[in-house]
């Protein structure tokens, strides 16, 4: 498959918008035993959480927050070690499960905010590129697909080159892609925004804005067997 893609856009960010909804931070109120949460003016939430939050020691409210965002994935005894460490380690890059690491970013950063920088300070890349398909037009455009689009515009340094890149060019199959990508958003006419870790993917990575590419989708497993 041939692409033509230009970068348009790169930016550092540390919050994601739409991560929580007035529903989760209502809920989270009432888990920090705040007891009017109801009660409080939608623009206000937020910053009532964070002040519920404080109250706490911060490995309590990391492991509320813990198992309110990830009790289905995570034993009881996973939240707790992991409260312990996440004031003093990036969590959200480091665990060894990637497909949880944006979760983590949220937690985290919610504990970042509410402890003013006590926590490490996680950060993530947007990134909004076109990519536009010189042959056929009418491909599904996938996780991996748009990892290995933007391969050519990237640094050989870059997290993500030097731990898949085999995997980023060949067809072997990228399941990683779906953890390494916590957003694929289509904006209509072959434009694109991708949100990631800054470990994967930053800023500095970048080295083309405008290049020709071609690649091959990943296999699913099926397709392997």
């Amino acid at each position: 498959m041939n692409y033509s893609v230009k970068i348009s856009d790169v930016k550092t960010v540390d919050e994601l918008v739409g991560a929580w909804s007035n529903d989760d931070f209502v809920e989270l109120l009432k888990r920090f035993n705040y007891e009017d949460a109801d009660k409080v003016s939608p623009n206000e939430l937020k910053d009532y959480l964070y002040l519920a939050i404080a109250d706490y020691e911060p490995n309590e409210a990391a492991a509320i927050l813990l198992d309110y965002r990830l009790s289905d994935k995570l034993t009881e005894g996973q939240i707790g070690n992991m409260s312990n460490e996440m004031e003093r380690e990036k969590v959200a890059e480091n665990y060894s499960d990637i497909y949880i690491h944006r979760q983590l970013f949220d937690v985290n950063q919610l504990l970042f905010k509410a402890y003013n920088g006590k926590f490490p300070n996680s950060k993530a890349t947007r990134v909004e590129f076109e990519a536009v398909e010189k042959t056929t037009h009418d491909t599904e455009f996938t996780k991996d697909m748009a990892l290995k689009a933007l391969k050519g515009g990237l640094s050989d340094r870059s997290l993500v080159n030097r731990l898949f890149g085999d995997h980023l060019e060949s067809d072997m199959p990228f399941p990683e892609a779906e953890g390494i990508v916590w957003e694929l958003n289509d904006k209509g006419n072959h434009s694109y925004e991708l949100v990631t870790s800054e470990n994967w993917i930053s800023q500095e990575d970048f080295v083309n804005e405008e290049y020709e590419c071609t690649f091959v989708p990943a296999k699913t497993p099926a397709e392997e067997d």
